[in-house]
């Protein structure tokens, strides 16, 4: 019997010797245990008969301070079913130069750790990081039911800097990640509905997602009786940006013989966009005090807040109602940047009435969004996009219903 105990870490070996390589390093050859029969791979069954027998070198997890090899001798057993075939090594896997303890101990660390940093802590290549990590999550990674999908959320983030996109969908009611792809066209969000099926997509009932008319026109096409719902976040911030921002330069610019209002109106910016109720009191005082100094801030200041309404109405009917008193607003209020935003808006209304029935928006998917540029920001960027999905797909794997 053997009472190294570290024999008993490798099933069906014993240790011959070892050798300290160097200050960091020990290499222990191990030689096969002779009451332990080898198992061929193939049918798993034992067998006595020998074919050859050859040295493979690999990396064992690393004991104490040392980093561990193993010199470990690999037998082809001569199988009566299977012919030569490769001896069964549980800790072994495959024609792995990693024992399987190594390969755990790799996949417990890079759920923590950059892969970089966890190459450089074991002392082995980036790239078999990388893989094993891959492996892991292909694994780990569970198909959704799509059998239960009936609510989407669906938004884009940035890849890269450069106007590079990637569209990323999940499912409304687990905020399970679904899908992720590269692009944000028609043709990038199209395989996403084809992977769901013609099945899947008949029993969505709405999909919720910023003003983005190739997302739209892809699920009228594959998904014609699912309603789309358009985010209230992403909407007053197109207003903010394009109207309220134009109409304060306007200003700005018709003050330029009065500096010290014309510098007040310039640096307003912030005020005028972010909700009342995140201001201090002497930021209030100072929103009332410019809006009550000049009537254009005002009237988009208020048109800002009613279009809000829109999506608290408690009926589609009272929805059309708000709409109809916000356009007429717009329109008669005489300023340019309002009513040019009004009608453009006017081909997006159905999208923001089907909100009084499906109380959705993005905000989850916005959160979910902050994590991935976290995912991203660790590893300093990804090269491998299949693998930076997986990643994603990996931090959400949605609730339990």
């Amino acid at each position: 019997m053997n009472a190294n105990p570290l024999a008993l870490l490798w099933e069906g070996f014993t240790i011959e010797s070892y050798t300290q390589i160097d200050a960091q390093s020990l290499l222990i050859r191990l030689q096969p245990a002779p009451d332990y029969l080898p198992c061929c791979s193939g049918c798993n069954q034992h067998t006595l008969a020998i074919h050859d027998m050859s040295t493979r070198r690999v990396r064992e997890r690393d004991l104490l301070q040392y980093r561990v090899w193993l010199d470990v001798p690999v037998r082809r057993v001569r199988c009566t079913t299977c012919g030569p075939k490769l001896e069964q090594i549980r800790w072994l896997p495959g024609r792995q130069r990693l024992t399987a303890g190594m390969i755990s101990w790799v996949e417990s660390l890079v759920r923590l750790m950059p892969v970089q940093h966890v190459a450089t802590l074991l002392g082995v290549h980036w790239h078999t990081v990388k893989a094993i990590d891959h492996q892991r999550l292909k694994r780990e990674v569970t198909e959704p039911d799509k059998r239960r999908i009936r609510r989407l959320i669906m938004d884009e983030f940035a890849l890269f800097k450069g106007h590079r996109y990637a569209t990323v969908a999940i499912d409304a009611d687990t905020q399970q990640v679904l899908w992720v792809g590269e692009g944000r066209s028609r043709a990038a969000v199209r395989p996403f509905f084809e992977w769901l099926g013609p099945e899947t997509c008949s029993q969505i009932k709405a999909v919720a997602m910023d003003m983005n008319t190739a997302m739209d026109l892809e699920v009228q096409y594959h998904c014609p009786q699912a309603r789309v719902v358009y985010d209230l976040f992403h909407v007053v911030a197109k207003f903010g940006r394009e109207v309220i921002d134009r109409v304060r330069v306007d200003q700005a610019n018709r003050l330029r013989h009065d500096k010290p209002a014309r510098k007040v109106v310039k640096r307003s910016r912030w005020l005028l966009l972010r909700n009342r109720d995140n201001l201090k009191d002497e930021q209030a005082l100072q929103l009332e005090e410019l809006l009550q100094a000049n009537q254009p801030l005002m009237t988009v200041y208020v048109l800002k807040d009613q279009l809000k309404e829109l999506w608290y109405a408690p009926s589609e009917a009272e929805a059309k109602q708000r709409w109809q008193d916000w356009l007429n607003l717009a329109m008669s209020s005489g300023l340019a940047p309002v009513q040019q935003f009004a009608r453009r808006l006017k081909g997006y209304i159905e999208g923001i009435i089907a909100s009084a029935v499906y109380r959705m928006n993005t905000s989850v998917l916005e959160g979910m969004n902050n994590k991935i540029k976290v995912i991203k920001r660790m590893a300093y960027g990804y090269r491998d996009n299949g693998y930076f999905f997986l990643k994603i797909k990996a931090a959400f794997p949605g609730k339990a219903r």
